[in-house]
């Protein structure tokens, strides 16, 4: 459980220079994609947000068996987003 909230705070970090750097995209370019990213980067970020309430919260609910999943799940989240990150920054 705290494996999982380390990595969903480290999910927030990341998710928050994505919105950064799409944000700085929107102003050069007043395009609509990078709109459209900060939305999703912001809507995984309320996700993170919502799951370490949770796990919080409601800790003593989770299955013992049921937390490698949810480790893995942050774990590959915070991979995409980092691949994500590494390939809009160039």
């Amino acid at each position: 459980m705290t494996a999982s909230t380390i990595v969903s705070g480290a999910n927030m970090v990341a998710l928050g220079v994505l919105m950064g750097v799409f944000a700085k995209m929107y102003s050069k370019t007043k395009a609509q994609l990078p709109l459209g990213m900060i939305f999703f980067a912001g809507l995984l970020f309320l996700h993170n947000v919502i799951g370490v309430y949770a796990y919080f919260t409601m800790m003593e609910l989770y299955a013992a068996a049921l937390l490698p999943y949810m480790l893995a799940v942050h774990v590959a989240e915070l991979a995409g987003i980092l691949i994500f990150l590494r390939i809009t920054m160039q």
